[in-house]
């Protein structure tokens, strides 16, 4: 099984993920995927951007996932493509853990650059980064 991976926030709510594909882990060269977990009650994926596309696929529970200026309820089946340099994050209001799979079209989790807003503290990594 991978590492866990994540990073904590300001306000103590931690995001947790294991990456399943990435080229610097045996995976293929030309995507990387995991799957994310949000707990109740946050907005662990903390406002960001990213040179690359990303797609989600909830797996479990209920959030709300935010695009720029567009905002969309998302539960279990719900699929996002959110574009490239695009602001967005994802809360979870509860009262369950959102689970969701996402997927960049780029060899490396590492070659994904997280850029934070300048509203908010940029989290704290935890576990592999590579």
């Amino acid at each position: 099984m991978r590492p866990e991976e994540g990073w904590s926030n300001a306000d103590g709510s931690r995001l947790r993920w294991r990456t399943l594909l990435s080229a610097d882990r045996d995976g293929p060269a030309s995507m990387c995927a995991g799957v994310a977990e949000v707990p109740v009650s946050s907005d662990a994926l903390t406002l960001h951007r990213h040179a690359q596309e990303e797609l989600y696929f909830v797996v479990s529970g209920h959030g709300e996932v935010k695009i720029d200026d567009m905002v969309e309820e998302i539960g279990p089946g719900s699929c996002v493509f959110v574009p490239r340099n695009s602001w967005h994050t994802i809360s979870n209001p509860g009262p369950d853990l959102l689970q969701l799979f996402y997927c960049f079209p780029t060899a490396s989790f590492s070659d994904v650059v997280y850029e934070y807003s300048p509203d908010v503290l940029a989290p704290q990594w935890h576990g592999p980064q590579t």
